[in-house]
Protein backbone atom coordinates (compact mmCIF):
# COMPACT_ATOMS: atom_id res chain seq x y z
CA UNK A 1 0.00 0.00 0.00
CA UNK A 2 1.31 3.82 -0.88
CA UNK A 3 0.88 6.83 0.88
CA UNK A 4 -2.64 7.74 0.52
CA UNK A 5 -2.97 11.60 -1.28
CA UNK A 6 -5.94 13.55 -0.77
CA UNK A 7 -7.40 15.26 -4.05
CA UNK A 8 -8.33 18.32 -3.14
CA UNK A 9 -10.17 20.34 -6.67
CA UNK A 10 -10.09 23.86 -6.88
CA UNK A 11 -11.92 24.12 -10.80
CA UNK A 12 -15.02 26.00 -9.27
CA UNK A 13 -12.62 28.73 -7.19
CA UNK A 14 -9.29 28.84 -9.01
CA UNK A 15 -10.01 27.34 -11.83
CA UNK A 16 -12.73 29.87 -12.52
CA UNK A 17 -10.56 32.71 -11.90
CA UNK A 18 -8.83 31.66 -15.44
CA UNK A 19 -10.37 34.36 -17.98
CA UNK A 20 -13.33 33.26 -20.29
CA UNK A 21 -13.62 30.55 -17.58
CA UNK A 22 -16.84 32.06 -15.51
CA UNK A 23 -19.73 29.50 -14.40
CA UNK A 24 -22.94 30.55 -13.66
CA UNK A 25 -24.86 28.22 -11.00
CA UNK A 26 -26.30 25.35 -12.88
CA UNK A 27 -23.10 24.90 -15.05
CA UNK A 28 -20.75 25.31 -10.97
CA UNK A 29 -23.48 22.53 -9.78
CA UNK A 30 -22.97 20.43 -12.72
CA UNK A 31 -19.20 20.62 -12.27
CA UNK A 32 -19.60 19.82 -8.45
CA UNK A 33 -21.87 16.68 -8.94
CA UNK A 34 -19.19 15.58 -11.19
CA UNK A 35 -16.26 16.18 -9.42
CA UNK A 36 -18.58 14.00 -6.79
CA UNK A 37 -19.07 10.61 -9.08
CA UNK A 38 -14.99 11.84 -9.66
CA UNK A 39 -14.21 10.70 -6.06
CA UNK A 40 -12.34 13.61 -5.14
CA UNK A 41 -11.26 14.59 -1.60
CA UNK A 42 -12.01 18.21 -1.06
CA UNK A 43 -14.05 20.64 -3.19
CA UNK A 44 -13.18 24.55 -3.07
CA UNK A 45 -16.31 25.65 -4.04
CA UNK A 46 -15.48 29.34 -4.26
CA UNK A 47 -14.60 32.29 -2.71
CA UNK A 48 -18.17 33.42 -1.31
CA UNK A 49 -17.28 37.44 0.21
CA UNK A 50 -16.47 37.37 -3.92
CA UNK A 51 -19.69 38.34 -4.70
CA UNK A 52 -23.11 37.38 -4.30
CA UNK A 53 -23.33 34.92 -7.09
CA UNK A 54 -19.85 33.04 -5.68
CA UNK A 55 -21.78 33.07 -2.36
CA UNK A 56 -24.83 31.16 -3.47
CA UNK A 57 -23.01 28.80 -5.35
CA UNK A 58 -20.63 27.95 -2.47
CA UNK A 59 -23.93 27.43 -0.34
CA UNK A 60 -25.80 25.67 -3.12
CA UNK A 61 -22.82 23.15 -3.69
CA UNK A 62 -22.39 22.43 0.27
CA UNK A 63 -26.10 21.60 0.28
CA UNK A 64 -25.91 18.89 -2.74
CA UNK A 65 -22.46 17.28 -1.86
CA UNK A 66 -22.59 14.26 0.29
CA UNK A 67 -19.50 12.86 0.06
CA UNK A 68 -16.97 15.18 -0.54
CA UNK A 69 -15.32 18.16 2.02
CA UNK A 70 -16.68 21.65 0.94
CA UNK A 71 -14.35 24.30 1.03
CA UNK A 72 -14.50 27.59 0.90
CA UNK A 73 -11.75 30.74 0.44
CA UNK A 74 -11.51 33.03 3.25
CA UNK A 75 -9.37 36.05 3.51
CA UNK A 76 -7.25 36.52 7.17
CA UNK A 77 -10.69 38.40 8.05
CA UNK A 78 -13.31 38.28 10.30
CA UNK A 79 -15.94 39.32 7.67
CA UNK A 80 -14.22 37.02 4.93
CA UNK A 81 -14.57 33.91 7.36
CA UNK A 82 -17.98 34.67 8.56
CA UNK A 83 -19.61 34.74 4.41
CA UNK A 84 -17.21 31.55 4.30
CA UNK A 85 -19.17 29.86 7.26
CA UNK A 86 -22.27 30.78 6.18
CA UNK A 87 -22.03 29.49 2.79
CA UNK A 88 -20.08 26.14 3.78
CA UNK A 89 -22.31 25.49 7.34
CA UNK A 90 -24.64 23.23 5.33
CA UNK A 91 -22.15 20.62 4.38
CA UNK A 92 -21.61 17.17 5.84
CA UNK A 93 -18.09 18.01 5.69
CA UNK A 94 -17.16 21.89 5.97
CA UNK A 95 -14.22 23.53 6.04
CA UNK A 96 -12.71 27.42 6.17
CA UNK A 97 -9.95 27.60 3.63
CA UNK A 98 -8.09 31.12 5.46
CA UNK A 99 -5.02 32.68 3.82
CA UNK A 100 -2.43 35.61 4.23
CA UNK A 101 0.66 36.74 2.37
CA UNK A 102 3.82 35.47 3.21
CA UNK A 103 6.72 36.41 1.02
CA UNK A 104 8.54 39.61 1.79
CA UNK A 105 7.15 41.33 -1.42
CA UNK A 106 3.51 40.77 -1.01
CA UNK A 107 4.35 41.81 2.55
CA UNK A 108 5.87 45.23 1.78
CA UNK A 109 3.70 46.16 -1.00
CA UNK A 110 0.37 44.43 -0.96
CA UNK A 111 -0.37 43.78 2.39
CA UNK A 112 1.67 46.95 3.85
CA UNK A 113 2.31 45.16 7.15
CA UNK A 114 5.69 43.83 9.10
CA UNK A 115 6.06 40.46 9.36
CA UNK A 116 4.99 40.00 13.14
CA UNK A 117 1.72 41.76 12.50
CA UNK A 118 1.14 38.70 9.34
CA UNK A 119 1.85 36.52 12.27
CA UNK A 120 -0.68 37.92 14.87
CA UNK A 121 -3.08 38.28 12.23
CA UNK A 122 -2.93 34.34 10.63
CA UNK A 123 -3.19 33.58 14.18
CA UNK A 124 -6.10 35.30 15.11
CA UNK A 125 -7.95 34.36 12.10
CA UNK A 126 -7.72 30.22 12.71
CA UNK A 127 -8.59 30.71 15.92
CA UNK A 128 -11.83 32.46 15.07
CA UNK A 129 -12.94 30.48 11.93
CA UNK A 130 -12.36 27.53 14.52
CA UNK A 131 -15.30 28.65 16.63
CA UNK A 132 -16.99 27.60 13.47
CA UNK A 133 -15.67 24.62 12.31
CA UNK A 134 -12.85 22.06 13.45
CA UNK A 135 -11.95 21.96 9.76
CA UNK A 136 -9.55 24.40 8.86
CA UNK A 137 -6.68 24.82 6.15
CA UNK A 138 -4.63 27.91 6.30
CA UNK A 139 -2.37 29.21 3.53
CA UNK A 140 0.88 31.13 2.99
CA UNK A 141 0.10 32.80 -0.43
CA UNK A 142 3.39 32.94 -2.39
CA UNK A 143 5.03 30.58 -0.13
CA UNK A 144 7.65 29.73 -2.19
CA UNK A 145 9.03 33.26 -2.57
CA UNK A 146 9.04 33.67 1.56
CA UNK A 147 11.71 32.42 4.16
CA UNK A 148 11.31 29.31 5.04
CA UNK A 149 12.19 30.04 8.67
CA UNK A 150 9.37 32.38 8.73
CA UNK A 151 7.36 30.27 7.56
CA UNK A 152 7.88 27.42 9.97
CA UNK A 153 7.63 30.49 12.64
CA UNK A 154 3.71 30.87 11.33
CA UNK A 155 2.94 26.98 10.28
CA UNK A 156 3.85 26.31 14.11
CA UNK A 157 1.52 29.37 15.71
CA UNK A 158 -1.04 28.46 12.77
CA UNK A 159 -1.35 25.01 14.04
CA UNK A 160 -1.38 25.35 17.45
CA UNK A 161 -4.03 28.06 17.23
CA UNK A 162 -6.34 24.88 15.55
CA UNK A 163 -5.60 24.30 11.79
CA UNK A 164 -5.96 21.31 10.49
CA UNK A 165 -4.61 21.88 7.01
CA UNK A 166 -1.45 23.56 5.89
CA UNK A 167 -0.94 24.66 2.50
CA UNK A 168 2.32 25.74 1.32
CA UNK A 169 1.55 27.31 -1.86
CA UNK A 170 3.28 27.60 -5.02
CA UNK A 171 1.50 31.10 -6.08
CA UNK A 172 2.89 32.39 -9.11
CA UNK A 173 4.95 28.94 -10.23
CA UNK A 174 8.30 30.03 -9.20
CA UNK A 175 9.93 26.96 -8.13
CA UNK A 176 11.27 23.85 -9.86
CA UNK A 177 11.02 20.65 -8.30
CA UNK A 178 14.35 19.87 -6.57
CA UNK A 179 14.04 23.06 -4.61
CA UNK A 180 10.41 22.87 -3.65
CA UNK A 181 11.67 19.27 -1.87
CA UNK A 182 14.20 20.89 -0.29
CA UNK A 183 11.70 24.04 0.78
CA UNK A 184 9.02 21.94 2.29
CA UNK A 185 12.02 19.55 4.05
CA UNK A 186 13.55 22.60 5.79
CA UNK A 187 9.74 23.94 6.90
CA UNK A 188 9.19 20.76 8.43
CA UNK A 189 12.51 20.61 10.07
CA UNK A 190 11.53 23.73 12.08
CA UNK A 191 7.90 23.45 13.04
CA UNK A 192 7.84 21.39 15.65
CA UNK A 193 4.43 20.52 15.64
CA UNK A 194 4.16 19.83 11.56
CA UNK A 195 2.93 16.06 12.78
CA UNK A 196 -0.52 17.43 14.11
CA UNK A 197 -1.43 19.14 10.35
CA UNK A 198 -2.07 17.57 7.25
CA UNK A 199 0.46 19.19 4.15
CA UNK A 200 -1.28 20.78 1.54
CA UNK A 201 0.51 21.98 -1.72
CA UNK A 202 -0.99 24.28 -4.66
CA UNK A 203 1.35 24.43 -7.73
CA UNK A 204 1.16 27.15 -10.50
CA UNK A 205 2.12 26.24 -13.78
CA UNK A 206 3.57 29.39 -14.95
CA UNK A 207 6.86 27.48 -15.67
CA UNK A 208 5.19 24.36 -16.73
CA UNK A 209 6.41 22.94 -13.85
CA UNK A 210 2.72 22.24 -11.93
CA UNK A 211 2.47 18.49 -12.15
CA UNK A 212 6.38 18.01 -11.45
CA UNK A 213 6.47 20.62 -8.91
CA UNK A 214 3.23 18.80 -6.99
CA UNK A 215 4.91 15.14 -7.12
CA UNK A 216 8.30 16.25 -6.28
CA UNK A 217 6.37 17.69 -2.54
CA UNK A 218 4.68 14.29 -1.45
CA UNK A 219 8.66 12.96 -1.10
CA UNK A 220 8.92 15.81 1.38
CA UNK A 221 5.60 14.64 3.34
CA UNK A 222 2.70 16.53 0.97
CA UNK A 223 -0.59 14.63 1.44
CA UNK A 224 -3.12 16.65 -0.30
CA UNK A 225 -2.56 17.89 -3.82
CA UNK A 226 -4.57 21.12 -4.91
CA UNK A 227 -5.09 20.45 -8.52
CA UNK A 228 -7.84 21.91 -11.55
CA UNK A 229 -9.54 19.64 -14.40
CA UNK A 230 -7.48 20.48 -16.95
CA UNK A 231 -5.40 22.88 -15.60
CA UNK A 232 -7.20 25.75 -15.78
CA UNK A 233 -6.81 28.26 -13.36
CA UNK A 234 -5.16 31.80 -13.05
CA UNK A 235 -2.30 32.77 -15.54
CA UNK A 236 -0.85 29.45 -17.20
CA UNK A 237 -3.04 27.35 -14.58
CA UNK A 238 -2.59 25.01 -11.97
CA UNK A 239 -1.43 21.59 -11.62
CA UNK A 240 -4.16 19.31 -13.70
CA UNK A 241 -5.89 16.89 -11.78
CA UNK A 242 -6.30 14.03 -14.81
CA UNK A 243 -2.05 14.57 -14.99
CA UNK A 244 -1.62 14.10 -11.38
CA UNK A 245 -3.60 11.56 -10.80
CA UNK A 246 -2.44 9.23 -13.69
CA UNK A 247 0.75 9.35 -12.51
CA UNK A 248 -0.41 7.95 -9.36
CA UNK A 249 -2.02 5.58 -11.00
CA UNK A 250 0.76 5.01 -13.40
CA UNK A 251 4.27 5.06 -11.62
CA UNK A 252 3.21 3.34 -8.31
CA UNK A 253 6.43 1.44 -8.79
CA UNK A 254 8.38 4.66 -7.95
CA UNK A 255 5.96 7.45 -6.42
CA UNK A 256 4.54 4.87 -3.75
CA UNK A 257 1.27 7.41 -3.82
CA UNK A 258 -2.65 6.00 -3.64
CA UNK A 259 -5.62 8.59 -4.29
CA UNK A 260 -9.16 7.61 -4.04
CA UNK A 261 -10.26 9.47 -7.31
CA UNK A 262 -12.39 7.16 -9.91
CA UNK A 263 -9.74 7.59 -13.09
CA UNK A 264 -13.17 6.08 -15.26
CA UNK A 265 -14.62 9.97 -15.19
CA UNK A 266 -11.58 12.21 -16.01
CA UNK A 267 -12.39 12.12 -19.50
CA UNK A 268 -15.81 12.98 -18.90
CA UNK A 269 -15.41 15.16 -16.20
CA UNK A 270 -12.23 17.37 -18.70
CA UNK A 271 -15.48 17.69 -21.47
CA UNK A 272 -18.30 18.59 -19.37
CA UNK A 273 -15.78 21.62 -18.43
CA UNK A 274 -14.72 22.27 -21.87
CA UNK A 275 -18.42 22.23 -22.86
CA UNK A 276 -19.44 24.35 -20.29
CA UNK A 277 -16.63 27.16 -20.37
CA UNK A 278 -16.36 26.96 -24.15
CA UNK A 279 -12.49 26.74 -23.48
CA UNK A 280 -11.12 23.17 -25.28
CA UNK A 281 -8.12 21.19 -24.18
CA UNK A 282 -5.26 21.51 -26.81
CA UNK A 283 -5.31 18.08 -28.93
CA UNK A 284 -1.78 16.64 -27.77
CA UNK A 285 -2.77 17.69 -23.81
CA UNK A 286 -1.47 14.79 -21.67
CA UNK A 287 -4.18 12.41 -20.64
CA UNK A 288 -7.05 14.76 -22.21
CA UNK A 289 -5.92 15.65 -25.44
CA UNK A 290 -7.65 14.00 -28.65
CA UNK A 291 -4.63 12.80 -29.80
CA UNK A 292 -3.30 11.52 -26.45
CA UNK A 293 -4.87 7.81 -27.35
CA UNK A 294 -4.72 8.66 -31.25
CA UNK A 295 -1.89 6.47 -33.22
CA UNK A 296 -1.62 8.00 -36.75
CA UNK A 297 1.90 6.32 -37.97
CA UNK A 298 1.71 2.69 -39.51
CA UNK A 299 4.49 1.72 -36.92
CA UNK A 300 3.03 2.71 -34.04
CA UNK A 301 -0.82 1.17 -35.32
CA UNK A 302 1.05 -2.06 -36.46
CA UNK A 303 2.71 -2.28 -32.75
CA UNK A 304 -0.46 -1.44 -30.94
CA UNK A 305 -2.84 -3.56 -32.67
CA UNK A 306 -0.43 -6.47 -32.06
CA UNK A 307 0.11 -5.08 -28.41
CA UNK A 308 -1.52 -2.13 -26.72
CA UNK A 309 1.35 -1.68 -24.11
CA UNK A 310 4.26 -1.38 -26.87
CA UNK A 311 2.84 2.63 -27.65
CA UNK A 312 0.80 3.05 -24.89
CA UNK A 313 1.49 3.29 -20.94
CA UNK A 314 -2.38 3.62 -19.66
CA UNK A 315 -5.44 2.23 -21.39
CA UNK A 316 -8.00 4.64 -22.75
CA UNK A 317 -10.35 2.65 -20.80
CA UNK A 318 -8.78 3.81 -17.55
CA UNK A 319 -9.53 7.34 -17.96
CA UNK A 320 -13.12 6.42 -19.71
CA UNK A 321 -12.06 6.20 -23.27
CA UNK A 322 -13.95 3.34 -25.60
CA UNK A 323 -11.93 1.74 -27.95
CA UNK A 324 -15.75 0.48 -29.76
CA UNK A 325 -15.40 1.14 -33.18
CA UNK A 326 -19.03 -0.04 -34.61
CA UNK A 327 -20.18 2.97 -36.71
CA UNK A 328 -23.21 4.38 -36.28
CA UNK A 329 -25.67 5.69 -39.24
CA UNK A 330 -29.15 6.81 -40.28
CA UNK A 331 -30.24 3.14 -40.36
CA UNK A 332 -29.34 2.54 -36.46
CA UNK A 333 -31.76 1.78 -33.80
CA UNK A 334 -32.55 3.83 -30.55
CA UNK A 335 -31.35 0.42 -28.86
CA UNK A 336 -28.37 0.53 -30.82
CA UNK A 337 -27.47 4.27 -29.87
CA UNK A 338 -28.41 3.79 -26.41
CA UNK A 339 -25.69 0.96 -26.43
CA UNK A 340 -22.79 3.84 -27.84
CA UNK A 341 -24.01 5.98 -25.31
CA UNK A 342 -23.55 3.63 -22.32
CA UNK A 343 -20.58 2.18 -23.82
CA UNK A 344 -19.45 6.35 -23.60
CA UNK A 345 -20.02 6.42 -20.13
CA UNK A 346 -23.78 8.49 -20.33
CA UNK A 347 -27.02 6.91 -18.57
CA UNK A 348 -29.62 9.24 -19.70
CA UNK A 349 -33.86 8.96 -18.38
CA UNK A 350 -35.77 8.37 -21.32
CA UNK A 351 -36.95 11.63 -22.09
CA UNK A 352 -33.51 12.57 -22.68
CA UNK A 353 -32.79 10.11 -24.58
CA UNK A 354 -35.82 10.67 -26.73
CA UNK A 355 -34.74 13.79 -27.22
CA UNK A 356 -30.88 12.97 -27.82
CA UNK A 357 -31.69 10.31 -30.55
CA UNK A 358 -33.72 12.53 -32.56
CA UNK A 359 -31.25 14.85 -33.09
CA UNK A 360 -28.33 11.61 -33.70
CA UNK A 361 -31.35 11.10 -36.58
CA UNK A 362 -31.28 13.79 -37.77
CA UNK A 363 -28.11 14.21 -37.87
CA UNK A 364 -27.57 10.67 -39.25
CA UNK A 365 -29.75 12.20 -42.49
CA UNK A 366 -27.03 14.22 -43.30
CA UNK A 367 -23.65 12.91 -42.98
CA UNK A 368 -23.00 8.96 -43.51
CA UNK A 369 -21.12 7.95 -40.39
CA UNK A 370 -21.80 9.16 -36.83
CA UNK A 371 -18.80 9.68 -34.83
CA UNK A 372 -18.20 8.87 -30.66
CA UNK A 373 -17.74 13.14 -30.60
CA UNK A 374 -20.96 13.15 -32.59
CA UNK A 375 -22.55 11.38 -30.21
CA UNK A 376 -21.37 13.27 -26.93
CA UNK A 377 -21.30 16.51 -28.52
CA UNK A 378 -25.29 15.70 -29.09
CA UNK A 379 -25.73 14.64 -25.39
CA UNK A 380 -23.23 17.64 -24.33
CA UNK A 381 -25.57 20.23 -26.06
CA UNK A 382 -28.22 19.35 -23.24
CA UNK A 383 -26.34 19.33 -19.98
CA UNK A 384 -27.60 22.95 -19.33
CA UNK A 385 -30.94 23.31 -20.30
CA UNK A 386 -32.02 27.37 -20.45
CA UNK A 387 -35.56 28.25 -21.36
CA UNK A 388 -35.52 29.07 -25.26
CA UNK A 389 -37.20 32.49 -25.10
CA UNK A 390 -36.43 32.87 -28.79
CA UNK A 391 -36.77 29.72 -30.67
CA UNK A 392 -35.07 29.91 -34.67
CA UNK A 393 -37.48 29.09 -36.99
CA UNK A 394 -35.69 29.56 -40.24
CA UNK A 395 -32.79 31.59 -42.15
CA UNK A 396 -32.05 33.17 -45.44
CA UNK A 397 -28.28 34.15 -46.71
CA UNK A 398 -28.24 35.34 -49.86
CA UNK A 399 -24.04 36.02 -50.33
CA UNK A 400 -21.80 36.27 -52.93
CA UNK A 401 -18.70 37.92 -54.23
CA UNK A 402 -20.28 41.06 -56.05
CA UNK A 403 -23.43 41.74 -53.56
CA UNK A 404 -24.03 42.51 -50.26
CA UNK A 405 -24.95 39.72 -48.21
CA UNK A 406 -27.93 39.51 -46.40
CA UNK A 407 -29.65 37.49 -43.89
CA UNK A 408 -33.21 37.45 -43.07
CA UNK A 409 -33.78 35.83 -39.80
CA UNK A 410 -37.44 34.54 -38.34
CA UNK A 411 -37.32 33.36 -34.45
CA UNK A 412 -40.42 32.24 -32.55
CA UNK A 413 -40.74 34.83 -28.80
CA UNK A 414 -43.58 32.89 -27.60
CA UNK A 415 -46.58 32.61 -29.68
CA UNK A 416 -45.67 35.46 -32.19
CA UNK A 417 -42.92 35.38 -34.47
CA UNK A 418 -40.92 38.04 -35.55
CA UNK A 419 -38.65 38.16 -39.07
CA UNK A 420 -35.96 40.79 -39.36
CA UNK A 421 -33.41 41.19 -42.05
CA UNK A 422 -30.00 42.82 -41.95
CA UNK A 423 -26.61 43.47 -44.11
CA UNK A 424 -23.76 42.77 -42.61
CA UNK A 425 -19.81 41.50 -43.49
CA UNK A 426 -20.33 37.94 -44.85
CA UNK A 427 -22.90 35.61 -43.94
CA UNK A 428 -22.44 35.17 -39.99
CA UNK A 429 -22.55 39.13 -39.24
CA UNK A 430 -25.10 39.58 -41.39
CA UNK A 431 -26.94 36.77 -38.94
CA UNK A 432 -26.02 38.19 -35.91
CA UNK A 433 -27.47 41.62 -36.61
CA UNK A 434 -30.85 40.38 -38.05
CA UNK A 435 -31.06 38.88 -34.35
CA UNK A 436 -29.58 41.42 -32.63
CA UNK A 437 -32.20 43.49 -34.12
CA UNK A 438 -35.11 41.17 -32.87
CA UNK A 439 -33.46 41.43 -29.30
CA UNK A 440 -33.54 44.57 -29.17
CA UNK A 441 -30.27 45.28 -27.21
CA UNK A 442 -26.93 46.52 -27.59
CA UNK A 443 -25.02 43.42 -27.62
CA UNK A 444 -21.38 42.79 -28.02
CA UNK A 445 -19.72 39.96 -29.58
CA UNK A 446 -16.78 39.52 -27.51
CA UNK A 447 -15.44 36.15 -29.04
CA UNK A 448 -16.49 33.77 -31.49
CA UNK A 449 -15.05 30.58 -32.39
CA UNK A 450 -16.01 27.43 -34.97
CA UNK A 451 -14.06 23.97 -35.19
CA UNK A 452 -15.33 20.80 -36.94
CA UNK A 453 -16.61 18.21 -33.99
CA UNK A 454 -14.84 14.93 -36.64
CA UNK A 455 -13.42 14.90 -39.34
CA UNK A 456 -14.69 14.65 -43.18
CA UNK A 457 -16.84 16.75 -45.56
CA UNK A 458 -19.74 16.33 -43.67
CA UNK A 459 -18.47 17.00 -40.64
CA UNK A 460 -20.37 19.17 -37.84
CA UNK A 461 -19.79 22.25 -37.09
CA UNK A 462 -19.54 23.07 -33.48
CA UNK A 463 -19.80 27.17 -33.35
CA UNK A 464 -19.10 29.09 -29.48
CA UNK A 465 -20.21 32.69 -29.12
CA UNK A 466 -19.23 35.21 -26.20
CA UNK A 467 -21.40 38.20 -25.58
CA UNK A 468 -21.75 40.53 -23.36
CA UNK A 469 -24.36 42.75 -22.36
CA UNK A 470 -24.45 45.25 -19.26
CA UNK A 471 -21.18 43.75 -18.22
CA UNK A 472 -21.79 40.59 -18.28
CA UNK A 473 -20.80 37.68 -20.26
CA UNK A 474 -22.68 35.20 -21.93
CA UNK A 475 -21.90 31.61 -23.59
CA UNK A 476 -23.33 30.05 -26.64
CA UNK A 477 -23.12 26.78 -27.84
CA UNK A 478 -24.44 25.70 -31.64
CA UNK A 479 -24.31 22.44 -33.79
CA UNK A 480 -24.99 21.73 -37.43
CA UNK A 481 -23.52 20.44 -40.38
CA UNK A 482 -23.98 24.06 -41.74
CA UNK A 483 -21.81 25.99 -39.97
CA UNK A 484 -23.83 29.53 -41.16
CA UNK A 485 -26.67 27.44 -38.97
CA UNK A 486 -24.08 26.31 -36.34
CA UNK A 487 -23.33 29.93 -35.67
CA UNK A 488 -26.51 31.03 -35.52
CA UNK A 489 -27.50 28.74 -32.95
CA UNK A 490 -24.68 29.38 -31.08
CA UNK A 491 -25.71 33.27 -30.89
CA UNK A 492 -29.42 32.47 -29.88
CA UNK A 493 -28.32 30.13 -27.51
CA UNK A 494 -25.94 33.09 -25.83
CA UNK A 495 -29.42 35.19 -26.05
CA UNK A 496 -31.49 33.01 -24.50
CA UNK A 497 -28.72 32.86 -21.52
CA UNK A 498 -28.68 36.47 -21.59
CA UNK A 499 -32.67 36.79 -21.34
CA UNK A 500 -32.84 33.75 -18.31
CA UNK A 501 -30.22 35.52 -16.63
CA UNK A 502 -32.45 39.13 -16.70
CA UNK A 503 -35.67 38.24 -17.03
CA UNK A 504 -35.98 34.61 -16.15
CA UNK A 505 -34.42 34.13 -12.67
CA UNK A 506 -36.52 37.32 -10.94
CA UNK A 507 -39.93 35.75 -12.57
CA UNK A 508 -38.82 32.59 -10.46
CA UNK A 509 -37.86 34.26 -7.47
CA UNK A 510 -41.46 36.46 -7.27
CA UNK A 511 -43.15 33.09 -7.63
CA UNK A 512 -41.27 30.90 -4.55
Amino acid sequence: MGKNIKIFDTTLRDGEQSPGCSMNLQEKIKVAKQLELLKVDVIEAGFAIASQGDFNSVKEVAQIIKNSTVASLARALPKDIDYAWEAVKYAVRPRIHTFIATSDIHMKHKLKMKPEEVIERAVAMVKYAKKYCEDIEFSAEDGTRSDPKFLAQIYEKVIEAGATVINIPDTVGYTTPEEYYEFITKIKENTSNIHKAEISVHCHNDLGLAVANTLAAAKAGATQFECTINGIGERAGNAALEEIVMAINTRKDVLGLECNIDTTQIMRSSRLLSTITGVQVQPNKAIVGANAFAHESGIHQHGVLEERSTYEIMTPESIGLTTNKMVLGKHSGRHAFNERLKSLGYNLSDEDLSKAFKQFKDLADKKKVVYNRDIEAIVSEEIIEIPQTYKLERFVINSGNVISTTASIALRVKDKLIEEAMVGDGPVDAAFKAIEKIVGMDIILEDYKLHSVTEGKDAQGEAIVKIKYDGKMYRGRGLSTDVVEASIKAYISAVNKMSYEIYGKDKEEKAS
